[in-house]
């Protein structure tokens, strides 16, 4: 028994008629510019076919001749095909500048969304990395204060506070070996970045942290 299942999109039909119709219709390699009123001699001479609809095959042609290899097809010297093949002429100049504007602001569309892609992507990335920088910063603040509330708490024999000398704000730059200024002792960090209002630092552990530069000394 015959398949007659019908046929639910444009790709489909297209192949189906390029199938049917070798000479006319081509699914790889360069398209042939396609007689004026293709349509019309296409629904005659499948009239009779129940896989396919005019309204389906009506897309379907439009989106065969809107793609870019279609489109780079219609330039000068190329020649017109109906069904069979059969060679309908030249093509006019103002058709191929037409599909060369048409082809032009398609490029131009594809374009500017991938631009839009990259920018999506990029603001993903530094989403990110905002939120591990603000997620390593929140516990290594963490581990400072139970740092400091044991030292507070634990018993020792507490040796002379050795003094340091305050830093003046053009002193601190990057690379700068300083002292960190916490509860009753001071850590060791070194200076990775200058900001507005705060400066990270490294610590030895190799955690960074933001901190005011009142808090440091050398």
């Amino acid at each position: 028994m015959e398949n007659t299942e019908k046929l639910v999109n444009s790709k489909q039909i297209i192949a189906y008629i390029a199938e049917l119709f070798p000479n006319c219709f081509t699914l790889r390699g360069k398209a042939h510019p396609l007689k004026i009123g293709i349509f019309q001699d296409l629904s005659e001479r499948i009239a009779d076919d129940p896989k396919v609809s005019k309204t389906q095959l009506r897309a379907a042609i439009r989106q065969y001749t809107s793609s870019w290899r279609y489109l780079y097809g219609m330039k000068a010297g190329s020649v017109r095909v109906d069904l069979d093949g059969v060679n309908c002429g030249e093509l006019e100049q103002e058709h191929i500048d037409h599909a060369q504007t048409i082809l032009a602001e398609s490029k131009a569309r594809v374009a500017e969304r991938r631009k839009e892609q990259v920018v999506e992507q990029d603001k993903k990335k530094a989403n990110g990395k905002d939120k591990k920088r603000l997620k390593v910063d929140k516990l290594t603040a963490n581990q400072i204060t139970l740092r400091s509330k044991k030292i507070k708490n634990t018993k020792v024999n507490k040796k002379p506070v050795e003094l340091r000398r305050e830093l003046n704000t053009k002193d601190i730059i990057v690379g700068k070996h300083v002292n960190i200024n916490i509860g009753n002792g001071n850590m060791p960090a070194t200076v990775v970045e200058l900001n507005k209002n705060e400066i990270r630092v490294r610590l030895s552990n190799g955690l960074t942290m933001l901190i005011k530069a009142e808090h440091l000394n050398s």
